[in-house]
């Protein structure tokens, strides 16, 4: 049998198997969420390229590239006055009190190892300014 023939029969023969597994849906991205909903993004053009990855996909869909990036800024206002922020004057921060300070709100979960919802001036050690 032919080259051609043989490889028509196969196709032929594979058909109903291919209609079976239907190509999955695209990939869908989205951005990066905290716990509160908020979006933090940085244009990838903002920081310093510090690793690349081509994943390797099947011929005909979309190439991958992971890059991982420095940010442009690491600066923050890691320095606090405890009782500014205290606004009930309670000893603590609450993670609303903490809101004031977007450093603050961006770190306020891996400050409180105690998982209390708020911090005390232990928590903070290192960011006080009093």
């Amino acid at each position: 049998m032919p080259l051609r023939s043989t490889a028509l029969l196969l196709l032929l023969a594979a058909g109903p198997t291919l209609a079976q597994h239907p190509r999955p849906a695209p990939a869908q991205s989205q951005p990066l969420r905290d716990d509160g909903g908020v979006v933090r993004a940085q244009e990838l053009s903002a920081g310093r390229v510090t690793g690349s990855v081509d994943i390797v996909v099947p011929l005909g869909e979309t190439p991958v590239t992971v890059r991982s990036l420095t940010p442009s800024s690491a600066a923050g206002h890691y320095r606090i006055h405890f009782a500014e922020l205290d606004v009930d004057a309670d000893g603590y921060i609450s993670r609303d009190e903490a809101q004031a300070n977007p450093s603050l709100a961006d770190e306020f979960i891996s400050l409180d190892v105690k998982r209390r919802g708020k911090l005390d001036r232990d928590d903070l050690a290192g960011w006080l300014l009093e």
